[in-house]
């Protein structure tokens, strides 16, 4: 059988029926361009190979659980799993926290001494909530900017190359993003008081 004259959904239905040489021909035809993609975003060679593979066992259990959706691209498909574990790795990252590793640590540094009161916790809480409910009013591509501007704490540059988009355009779904934003506050009559 000659692998390289069949479609994608030809291999992806003879890997679903057991046939693992259809899943090397699938991998050889997007892996540079997925590895490429990852290793643009991650910029770290060796932490891009964990992600690859990452990529590729989470590929390999979709297929077998049944999960592949035969509307797009199998190239597309394994790009938006590698943009995924790539932003669970950038998500993962910030929530760590870094200990110094010599003999001088000590936990209490860590721990800030202006406890907030309860009525403040409750406040910050619920402006929280209300901001999240309003960026979820956002059209889809001003609500990923926002979200991997401040909740993923990525930089505009690294919000465009993820994005395959200009910085220009990604600061203007910034802009644009905050300008609705200030709208469903008027709107909704939300007061931000921290």
């Amino acid at each position: 059988m000659r692998y390289s004259q069949l479609t994608e959904r030809q291999l992806v239905a003879s890997y679903t029926d057991g046939n693992h040489k259809a899943f090397e021909e699938l991998l050889n035809r997007v892996q540079s361009k997925v590895f490429g993609k990852i290793q643009m975003v991650v910029r770290d060679y060796e932490l891009a190979q964990d992600l690859f593979q990452d990529t590729i066992c989470k590929a390999i259990q979709a297929l077998k659980d049944g999960q592949y959706n035969e509307e797009g691209k199998f190239g597309a498909w394994m790009m938006r799993i590698a943009h995924n574990l790539c932003i669970d790795h950038f998500r993962n990252a910030k929530k760590m926290q870094f200990v110094r590793g010599n003999d001088d640590y000590n936990p209490l540094d860590y721990v800030s001494d202006k406890a907030k009161n309860v009525e403040q916790l409750v406040a910050k809480r619920e402006v929280s909530k209300e901001v999240r409910q309003l960026i979820a009013l956002l059209p889809a591509e001003q609500k990923e900017i926002v979200m991997m501007r401040i909740v993923y704490d990525m930089s505009f540059k690294e919000i465009a190359d993820q994005l395959n988009i200009s910085i220009n355009t990604a600061l203007g779904r910034m802009r644009y993003a905050l300008i609705n934003l200030r709208k469903y506050m008027e709107k909704y009559q939300v007061k931000l008081v921290l």
